[in-house]
């Protein structure tokens, strides 16, 4: 689509930086968002790792629970874990990698995460809730890691959005501009050609 210019010099010249520009911020915007892929893709790999193993490690941690209610009664159970006595906080900081703000997750932790005494519970439920405890830092990787990944995704989205509008209407747009005021331009010298050598031809005659 041709732009609504006057089809002068000036304009012509105007249009061609505009079109450096935009050729050049394509080309950036499209190797951002290659990086940008690329980054994400890796990401993603270790996403479905990391779940993996908290999946596994949950699995296993949730059978040796149910064992140690088992033998305790569901009862004795809640009654050993009415007191907790860990806490913890998280803070949420950011790192901009690519211009894209990334959470970073700072934890707090105080207390210990037993908190009844040893003698009317099981083995069991002790080294369920240590290997929970664990896993709860690697819950909170995950998490990190996750929200990462979505920023990556909306980031790419964004830059994607903006390639396009750049590679198919802006650069086309730009480019036919530019045809169309060349064209305008030679039509009219030609036409003031023919209009001074029917001068000439005036002035020889007389």
């Amino acid at each position: 689509m041709i732009l609504n210019v006057n089809a002068t010099r000036m304009e012509l010249q105007r249009i061609r930086k505009r079109l450096k520009i935009a050729v050049r911020g394509h080309k950036l915007l499209k190797d951002k968002q290659d990086e940008l892929m690329r980054q994400m893709l890796s990401q993603i790999n270790e996403v479905k790792e990391k779940r993996m193993e908290i999946e596994s490690s949950f699995q296993a941690i949730l059978q040796s629970f149910v064992l140690s209610q088992s033998e305790l009664g569901r009862a004795q159970v809640e009654e050993a874990l009415s007191l907790p006595t860990k806490k913890m906080s998280v803070d949420v900081e950011t790192k901009t990698v690519m211009s894209v703000k990334m959470p970073v997750f700072k934890m707090a932790v105080s207390g210990n995460i037993i908190s009844y005494g040893y003698l009317n519970t099981s083995g069991e439920m002790d080294v369920s809730l240590i290997e929970f405890d664990k896993l709860i830092v690697t819950l909170f990787t995950l998490a990190e890691m996750e929200k990462r990944v979505q920023l990556l995704a909306d980031e790419i989205d964004k830059t994607r959005r903006r390639v396009n509008a750049l590679e198919y209407k802006l650069i086309p747009n730009l480019q036919d501009t530019i045809k169309f005021i060349t064209m305008k331009l030679a039509e009219m010298e030609r036409s003031n050609l023919t209009r001074l050598m029917k001068v000439k031809d005036i002035v020889r005659e007389h």
